[in-house]
């Protein structure tokens, strides 16, 4: 997937999107990106045209699918936006397991020596 091509929103948000992803060292190579049918409202112009995003990044194995708005581009804006919150969490998960904060313990607490 590209990242230099026109997306149909602020610029700001772009900028910002664009500086999560390379803080998060997200390989925009290994995203891939398909177009699909959309459904539900919108008449006409939404069941002929291709403008359901589908994101996946295999690394993570995680899919995204976007068809909030009637355009394909503001669609591809939301679902890279949607994809890199999910891998920011994902990312997030490990640390905090590692550190054992926040979740319990499967085996419950330890038993006390005598």
């Amino acid at each position: 997937m590209k990242l230099n091509e026109r997306f149909d929103v602020r610029p700001e948000k772009v900028a910002e999107l664009k500086a999560r992803i390379a803080r998060l060292g997200i390989r925009m190579d290994l995203v891939e990106e398909t177009f699909t049918r959309g459904g539900g409202k919108g008449g006409q112009k939404v069941n002929k045209t291709s403008n359901a995003v589908q994101l996946k990044y295999p690394p993570l194995e995680l899919v995204v699918r976007c068809h909030r708005e009637r355009r394909r581009t503001v669609n591809r804006f939301l679902a890279l936006r949607e994809l890199v919150d999910r891998i920011e969490r994902a990312l997030r998960r490990p640390s905090a397991a590692k550190s054992g904060a926040g979740t319990p313990s499967a085996e419950g607490p330890a038993p006390k020596e005598a």
